[in-house]
């Protein structure tokens, strides 16, 4: 129960490292984030498979994986849950086919949200919050926009998008449940520093 009350940091894979770095960073920086996500739009099924129990293999716990789009594998390997987009299939078909998977909806309009929360999602990524280089000219959403996410949905809204260490204090002002992070720390030239630095600006008015 306590990890679902605090707030949340989520780590996105990069899509650009191989399963042994993917998996020798999240070895060591997993004690200090709630889930690690594989967003790995080009791995085959079997290398999602093989990542899985490397990672597991390393101590990363199941509860803290969540993978894109796959629902099948992530009930095949009893992850925590999956992420899905507008292009996977749809939540209330996944609900259904997976029960036991938590849900969590990327989203980029309220009205996104909306059809996401009436699906049955069980949390909300809303962004990008701030402009950022993974979403190239695209500008970002803003923070009354992630205010207005938080007050309108009772599910919990997890902020991503251009997010520094520096930012992370107005994100949680909004209210939002956590962030979310993939270069910030992925790619970062020191991972465990970077996510050190995340939780420590995350955690540091409830701890």
């Amino acid at each position: 129960m306590e990890i679902e009350m605090r707030r949340r940091l989520h780590v996105l894979s990069s899509g650009k490292q191989s399963q042994r770095e993917l998996v020798e960073i999240a070895k060591i920086i997993h004690p200090y984030v709630d889930f690690i996500q594989l967003r790995e739009k080009m791995w085959t099924g079997k290398e999602l498979i093989m990542t899985i129990e490397q990672l597991v293999a390393a101590g990363v716990p199941l509860r803290k994986l969540y993978i894109n789009d796959r629902a099948d594998i992530a009930f095949m390997k009893e992850l925590r849950g999956v992420q899905l987009g507008h292009q996977s299939a749809s939540i209330s078909t996944v609900k259904q086919s997976f029960p036991s998977l938590k849900i969590g909806a990327s989203v980029h309009t309220l009205q996104e949200a909306q059809q996401a929360h009436d699906q049955g999602a069980d949390f909300l990524v809303y962004g990008n919050v701030y402009p950022t280089s993974s979403k190239p000219g695209r500008t970002g959403t803003g923070l009354s926009n992630l205010e207005k996410m938080v007050q309108t949905f009772p599910i919990p809204t997890i902020a991503i998008g251009g997010i520094t260490p520096d930012r992370v204090g107005e994100i949680v002002n909004t209210g939002a449940k956590g962030i979310a992070v993939l270069s910030g720390i992925f790619l970062s030239k020191e991972p465990l520093e970077a996510a050190r630095s995340y939780y420590k600006e995350l955690h540091q008015e409830v701890e």
